[in-house]
């Protein structure tokens, strides 16, 4: 195994875990977005 390769695969698993947290963060604020709607009907 060479160490660009293990470089590469730990930057390719560290993007994908920023892709991961960024979508959950914006599910985060959209469901905090409908429950503010959902109040103001009420």
């Amino acid at each position: 195994m060479n160490l660009d390769n293990v470089l590469q695969a730990v930057v390719m698993l560290g993007q994908g875990m920023a892709g991961i947290f960024v979508v959950l963060g914006v599910i985060a604020l959209l469901v905090l977005l409908m429950h503010k709607l959902d109040d103001r009907k009420k």
